[in-house]
């Protein structure tokens, strides 16, 4: 038997037997990961507009922070500020934090909102199947919670046309299959007359 079989275990940098994942591939301990206030995991990895990870030392753009309560107006105003600027991403984490924060009742509205967001990222990306199928669920949320809501422009959000541009993307990038759009470029217009409509 060798020395490293029964009764000898792999130690870590700590002294605990058997606990590999502290160590990265150098056999090098790891630091622990940024922790938001809630005590939940935060990536200190630079990231891109799309919110892709970037290497260690690479210039990324600002990340959104989380956990902001806006007014709900302002969240729309930020939302399409980051859509317009090609950052769909960013825009998710605005639209899930006024989801989060929110009246329950409006939680539907602000997660359609979210999915769409996280669907343009997606489809910029180039992947097609992943979001196609958001941009349609999201659009489907948005919808149900209009009808439930009896309301179709919450916040001076046209929800109508939010949906049809979503389906509408969706339906085009399964036809491309694969061919990243400019998240920018067709970013939605959540409200009418501000830009063109996001074609």
């Amino acid at each position: 038997m060798d020395s490293t079989s029964w009764g000898q275990e792999d130690r870590s940098a700590s002294g605990r037997a058997g606990d590999r994942r502290d160590r990265d591939g150098d056999g090098r301990a790891r630091s622990a990961r940024p922790r938001d206030g809630d005590g939940r995991a935060r990536s200190a990895r630079p990231r891109d507009e799309l919110g892709r990870p970037l290497p260690y030392g690479a210039r990324g753009v600002p990340r959104q922070p989380e956990g902001v309560v806006r007014p709900p107006l302002e969240s729309v105003a930020e939302a399409q500020r980051l859509l317009d600027e090609g950052k769909p991403f960013h825009a998710h984490e605005v639209f899930e934090d006024a989801w989060k924060s929110g009246p329950e009742e409006e939680r539907e509205l602000w997660r359609g909102l979210a999915q769409l967001a996280v669907g343009l990222t997606h489809t910029a990306r180039g992947n097609t199947t992943g979001g196609a199928r958001l941009l349609r669920r999201g659009a489907g949320s948005a919808e149900e919670w209009a009808a439930g809501a009896g309301e179709s422009r919450p916040y001076g959000i046209d929800l109508g046309g939010v949906v049809a541009w979503a389906r509408e993307l969706a339906a085009e990038v399964e036809r491309e299959d694969g061919v990243p759009v400019d998240a920018g470029a067709r970013a939605p217009r959540l409200r009418a007359g501000a830009r063109g409509q996001g074609s």
